[in-house]
């Protein structure tokens, strides 16, 4: 017997084979876990009838909170102690019709023995898809075994079948067939030594990502470790986001509404109001104003190859969004930004890549997007987009699976129908931004694009690259696409080559994909092959997706 207290280990039940256990993520702000609980309670239902007419029971690991108004998992702590009372050989289910915070969850996940099971409404409303897409690519580094699976209703024969898979084998085989690794030596000539140029240039001179604060919104996906990047030439350079608070109170009223005449005079629209808690206003465009501003300095100073800005925690208190900056930090043509002693202009004539919610794998490849495109003499702008939603649609000289491709506003102008033109600014949705500030809102041009996503599986970085054709859908058809999402952000209409919607669901590893065009398919091709190239050359593992 110990001399000590020793703590007791109380393990949970077992469930009966009939049985299966259903958890929900949520959102880290209590308004979002409010405001989307009632999509979530509605396909939690559905998903529990449909597993009851295979003869499974499903029950709640976590009750309904009736003080907090919702039944989501809302902080890691609590995930962790869900996870007591759930026996790790149990059936598992992770249903999803929100975003959601992963690493709520994590801890459980990563301990769990039984098989588990990632589901989502097909829906853009709040959206499940992004994060379940997002738990996918975490559960994927951390080499957890799991299935996925989709439904529109949670009755089609691809969701029965699905479930009825795992019920009886404990897993989902879906078809991946588009997906083949690069062949290096096929590739054209001289895409193949422009890549691996650049990658030997970026491995000697060696680029510096400025990170503002890790680790946004529970993305583990999202985060590269250093010893993965820095043989590849990329370092990072660890930015507080209070830093950037402090700079912004440098910048000067004339610099800041500098900014936003530059916009106007390009056409940008900004529709604007009164009431701060629910439209958007003069102050908050005049504060992201500055953020933009603060952002290059900042930049310059660590002479940074990229940047990104968390912001959906901690600056989300401190500051109006930082949407808008980031889009105009993507874009080639943008208000030109000064060093505050010298006057010399910063990043002249070239984007300042950001990527988005400070996600890493789409740092890596903005970084590579940007000296492929520029070696080869395109638009060097790109920006990664949400996995959101899709359907299917036909008229206007189309008849394709057509997805929307949404992000809260780091795309750039130049990708936009009309550019600064055809943009505007509208107020962030309250639910997530409490302090306002406007999005880089439009409709993306007609065109071709190369698609890509870097990501860590196995304990290795690698990438997924193929190509799409954006498509311009009557206005009609676009405004009940936003209002499905989110209409104050920018849209992308894509249809993938070679992809069916259940096969980019079942291979993608993450809740982000990064885009950038090129004029003609021809040019999109090579372009791709030189990213493919270094890529390659960098000792990320290259995968191929679809027709290219």
């Amino acid at each position: 017997m110990s001399a000590y207290p020793l703590p007791q280990q109380v393990l949970p039940q077992p469930i009966a084979p009939d049985e299966a256990i259903l958890i929900a993520s949520g959102d880290l702000r209590l308004s979002a876990n409010q405001q989307c609980w009632p999509a979530q309670k509605e396909m939690e239902d559905r998903v529990i009838a449909a597993f009851a007419q295979e003869g499974i029971t499903v029950r709640r690991g976590h009750p309904y909170d009736p003080i907090e108004k919702h039944g989501f998992i809302s902080s890691q702590r609590m995930g962790m102690d869900v996870f007591k009372s759930i026996h790790p050989d149990a059936k598992l289910i992770v249903a999803e019709a929100v975003w959601q915070y992963s690493h709520h969850v994590l801890a459980g996940l990563r301990d769990h023995r039984g098989p588990i099971l990632t589901v989502a409404n097909w829906s853009g409303q709040w959206p499940g898809l992004v994060g379940m897409l997002n738990l996918n690519g975490s559960l994927t580094k951390m080499g957890v075994k799991y299935s996925t699976i989709w439904s529109e209703d949670f009755t089609d024969p691809f969701f029965v079948n699905g479930i009825r898979e795992w019920i009886k084998t404990g897993a989902i085989k879906h078809d991946t067939s588009h997906v083949r690794d690069l062949d290096v030596t096929a590739l054209p000539a001289d895409e193949r030594e422009l890549g691996r140029a650049l990658a030997g240039a970026l491995k000697h001179d060696k680029a510096i990502l400025g990170v503002f604060d890790e680790g946004c919104m529970g993305m583990y996906n999202a985060i590269i470790d250093d010893e993965m990047l820095n043989p590849a030439g990329l370092y990072k350079e660890r930015l507080s986001q209070s830093a950037l608070v402090a700079a912004m109170r440098l910048v000067s009223d004339d610099e800041a509404s500098g900014v936003r005449r530059w916009l106007e005079g390009k056409g940008m629209t900004f529709v604007t109001g009164a009431d701060e808690a629910t439209e958007l206003t003069d102050a908050q465009i005049h504060e992201q104003c500055k953020m933009y501003i603060a952002a290059v300095r900042i930049a310059h100073e660590f002479q940074c190859a990229a940047i990104g800005i968390q912001y959906q925690q901690g600056l989300k208190d401190m500051a109006p969004a930082s949407d808008l900056a980031e889009g105009l930090l993507n874009n080639a043509d943008r208000p030109p930004v000064y060093h505050a002693s010298t006057g010399q202009e910063l990043y002249a004539g070239q984007p300042l890549p950001h990527f988005n919610e400070v996600d890493e794998g789409a740092a890596v490849d903005a970084v590579v997007t940007h000296r492929v495109w520029s070696a080869m003499g395109l638009d060097p702008s790109s920006t990664l987009h949400d996995v959101r939603w899709g359907e299917r649609f036909t008229g206007a000289g189309i008849d394709d699976f057509v997805w929307v491709l949404l992000i809260s506003g780091a795309a750039p102008a130049s990708h936009f129908i009309g550019g600064y033109a055809g943009a505007s600014s509208e107020r962030q949705p309250p639910m997530y931004f409490r302090l306002g500030g406007g999005t880089l809102k439009g409709v993306s041009k007609p065109g071709e694009i190369v698609w890509s996503r870097v990501f860590v599986m196995d304990g290795k970085l690698h990438a997924d690259l193929g190509r799409a054709t954006v498509v311009e859908l009557p206005a009609a058809e676009t405004q009940r696409r936003w209002e499905l999402t989110t209409p104050q952000w920018p849209i992308m209409h894509a249809v993938l080559h070679g992809i069916t919607r259940d096969q980019m669901m079942a291979r993608h590893k993450a809740n982000h994909l990064s885009v950038a065009y090129a004029p003609s398919p021809e040019s999109a091709d090579k372009a791709l092959a030189a990213k493919a190239a270094m890529l390659a050359e960098m000792g990320i593992q290259v995968h191929l997706c679809g027709t290219v």
